[in-house]
């Protein structure tokens, strides 16, 4: 058993989270519950593993051994039934980096990306920045008799009428940051043949698959059909399951051998698709039995918290709902019925109730009465950050 209530301190680790606050919120007093990693120990296998690396006394450049990529092939077959061979793996230093590099290996100047807002922001930045246009496809919300949000679905009718000449790209989240959807296989398969039938390539950011809730399952893009595996390079990683954030370990799988080569040129060219010591080091700990169970006992208890937030929120402050993610540590807030502008609600959550949450309208303007809250944290944070947040309300 894993002790998931236990309070680290982490100010002074030059973490973003805690030591970023004054920079990215004005002030240093506050109950940071933004940035996308955990604050829960990591475990002790994996720390275990890099102190063990660490005891030879050189760290000079490594390889990855013929064994890593066939590690990751399995770990991914056993959890999401996707078997793809070890040889469509490769190693890209973070996935927002992988979703530039895809970007510059296949895009030309003018070209169009699309996106779907409410969603993961530097999608749209990493986008702009590389001198590409931004299309939005935005998804629909749905919403439950009282007018709450629930989640979200796609709009490909709205998609196929955007899709035009310059289209080339198509950036999705699955499972969806912020609001926590998981897609099911149907939509995917009609999203692949709309892609595939125009000529669009697919970067899947899968970040979230690992940490699905309540049963559900976690239906990888590229393995719901043949069109899907041929117009799709998918991003995965152990960082946000294991909170190994700042050990860079992610990969992409590329199916499609014309555009796995390409792809993978492009990374070999660049000396960016071989992992650091300790990625390599990390990962392979991850991927194991030991992590399996770690992940499960990390999952009921992340679940727990949503269920904690939402029953909290429901008894003593029915103004806000917390939209149930189907997978991730990230609760969209639907915070619409205070009737606050979204400055209004931003200054009610920082400055009266002194908590750091995402504002909602970085994730575009559909997030605006939202606020995005993480809860990979121990449950007496949260409660206490709810009491703050109630106080603050009713004062």
């Amino acid at each position: 058993m894993y002790d998931f209530d236990e309070v680290i301190e982490r100010r002074g680790t030059r973490c973003v989270k805690f030591d970023a606050l004054e920079e990215r919120f004005g002030r240093s007093d506050l109950l940071p519950l933004w940035v996308a990693d955990m604050d829960f120990r990591t475990p002790d296998f994996i720390l275990d593993a890099l102190r063990r690396r660490l005891e030879h006394p050189v760290l000079g450049y490594p390889c990855t051994g013929d064994d890593y990529f066939e590690i990751v092939s399995r770990w991914v077959e056993d959890l999401h039934g996707w078997k793809v061979p070890a040889s469509c793996f490769r190693y890209v230093p973070g996935i927002v980096k992988g979703l530039g590099f895809a970007e510059r290996c296949f895009l030309q100047s003018g070209d169009e990306v699309v996106i779907q807002k409410p969603v993961y922001h530097p999608f749209r930045i990493v986008t702009e920045e590389s001198g590409f246009t931004v299309v939005n496809n935005p998804l629909r919300p749905l919403y439950d008799a009282e007018g709450f949000l629930t989640g979200y679905e796609m709009d490909l009718e709205d998609l196929e009428r955007k899709i035009g000449p310059r289209t080339r790209m198509l950036i999705l989240c699955n499972p969806h940051n912020p609001g926590g959807a998981t897609f099911p296989a149907e939509t995917l398969r009609r999203l692949a043949e709309i892609c595939d039938r125009h000529g669009l390539i697919v970067l899947s950011d899968e970040i979230h698959a690992e940490m699905v809730h309540g049963g559900v399952r976690h239906v990888p893009f590229a393995s719901v059909s043949e069109e899907a595996a041929r117009c799709s390079i998918t991003f995965m990683a152990p960082s946000k399951t294991f909170n190994i954030a700042g050990v860079v370990s992610s990969y992409a799988i590329v199916q499609d051998r014309a555009l796995a080569d390409r792809f993978f040129k492009y990374l070999e060219s660049n000396e960016t698709d071989y992992p650091p010591i300790f990625s390599a080091e990390a990962t392979r700990a991850a991927y194991t039995p030991q992590g399996r169970a770690w992940r499960e006992e990390m999952l009921a208890y992340v679940q727990g918290n949503i269920d904690f937030v939402d029953a909290w929120l429901r008894g003593h402050l029915p103004q806000i709902r917390a939209v149930r993610p189907q997978a991730s540590f990230l609760v969209w807030l639907d915070c619409r019925k205070l009737g606050l502008s979204q400055p209004e609600l931003v200054d009610l959550f920082v400055n009266r109730a002194h908590l750091a949450l995402n504002d909602g309208t970085v994730f575009g303007p559909e997030g605006e009465g939202f606020m995005r809250l993480n809860v990979g944290c121990p449950r007496s944070v949260l409660q206490k950050a709810l009491e703050a947040l109630a106080a603050a309300v009713w004062s």
